[in-house]
């Protein structure tokens, strides 16, 4: 661990500058006649937020969040990959790997790290290609070579033997190959979305209709960032406007909100996270784990036979019934219905999700 570099987020000046230029500029579209948010993003609230954004917004302070932890950026597999390490007092406390997903960062961790560190040694990488582990023209990382660069990070450069991980969205499938693959590093398995294939629905009604509505209803932005991402990256990359609003309708739609956004997770902790896309330039780059998935096989090779703990938040996008789930995650040994919550755990519920990791991991006697 001595030879890995430390980092420090420092965005310049100028770009913060640029941001706000770009902010003041935007040409908003008129809004397609319907209800707010029923074919996109609300344009009235998306004019309120690129407001605050330019003007209300504190970028400093919630660089200074980030910086608050200790990181680090390894050279992994041809890019220098982020991560924050927080070691916890003692030297015999588990080692916890967590791994978020698209459209988040390590900011959707910021609450919860100091909610774990009390009883682990925390260890939360950027994934390859998203925000903090991103340079223009590197290598692209699919769903298998994430999993790979994170079991180097973890046996490797950081050195440990044995590790549990903790997950959702991306995370959850990068987790549960990595617990697939490799199951003697694991102490166990926590989730909050399940990565069962979309063609295990036979037999259950509940279930295929989820996946009929997603389909049907939800799964466009997956589909032209599994098709063709470099076109969308064009105008993600040049216009905040389009990026706030492309990201702020997934925080929207999947998180457990009564309309509006806040009333789940905070607008800054939005930002802050739509900002570090901005800054690095990195949305584009992020679309390449859809984009993988769209050209190959399933990225959990099944079963998963590690100790497996499952977080069920009821606004999660999909939910299958625990009897599929099994076929799949074989050692299911928890499985906690949330009272409130969505895919963004993390930042909506960090105190729930947090306990629910707690108590997982001392079942297992770790």
């Amino acid at each position: 661990m001595g030879s890995v570099p430390s980092f420090k987020l420092e965005v310049a000046d100028a770009a913060l500058a640029d941001l706000r230029e770009r902010l003041k500029r935007t040409r908003f579209p008129d809004e397609a006649p319907g209800a707010p948010w029923a074919t996109g993003t609300s344009l009235a609230y998306l004019k309120e937020l690129l407001a605050y954004w330019q003007g209300g917004f504190d970028w400093r302070k919630q660089e200074a969040r980030i910086n608050s932890f200790p990181q680090f950026k390894a050279p992994i597999d041809g890019i220098d990959l982020h991560f924050i390490h927080v070691k916890n007092r003692s030297p015999d406390a588990m080692p916890l790997l967590l791994v978020h997903g698209w459209p988040g960062s390590i900011v959707e961790f910021l609450e919860l790290i100091p909610r774990l560190a009390e009883r682990f040694t925390i260890v939360a990488p950027s994934l390859p290609g998203y925000t903090l582990s991103f340079a223009p023209n590197q290598k692209r990382f699919g769903v298998e070579d994430i999993a790979a660069s994170f079991i180097k990070l973890m046996t490797e450069v950081l050195g440990y033997k044995k590790f549990g991980t903790q997950g959702g969205d991306w995370g959850a499938f990068i987790t549960s190959r990595m617990a697939a693959t490799r199951p003697e590093l694991f102490t166990g398995l926590h989730l909050n979305y399940l990565t069962v294939p979309r063609d295990a629905a036979s037999g259950d009604a509940g279930w295929q209709a989820q996946l009929a509505d997603w389909v049907k209803q939800r799964s466009a932005y997956s589909i032209i960032q599994g098709t063709r991402p470099q076109t969308l990256a064009y105008g993600l990359t040049d216009s905040p406007a389009g990026l706030a609003a492309w990201i702020a309708e997934k925080f929207h739609a999947w998180s457990d909100n009564d309309g509006r956004i806040e009333s789940a997770i905070a607008r800054d902790d939005m930002l802050a996270n739509i900002s570090l896309y901005w800054f690095t330039g990195a949305i584009g780059s992020s679309f390449w784990t859809y984009y993988a998935r769209t050209h190959g096989p399933w990225p959990v090779p099944f079963p998963v036979t590690v100790p497996t703990a499952y977080a069920a938040f009821p606004k999660e996008i999909l939910r299958p019934p625990r009897a599929v789930a099994e076929k799949f995650y074989t050692n299911i040994t928890r499985w906690t219905e949330m009272k409130k919550g969505g895919h963004f755990a993390a930042l909506e519920q960090p105190d729930a999700l947090a306990r629910d990791v707690s108590a997982f991991f001392s079942g297992l006697g770790s």
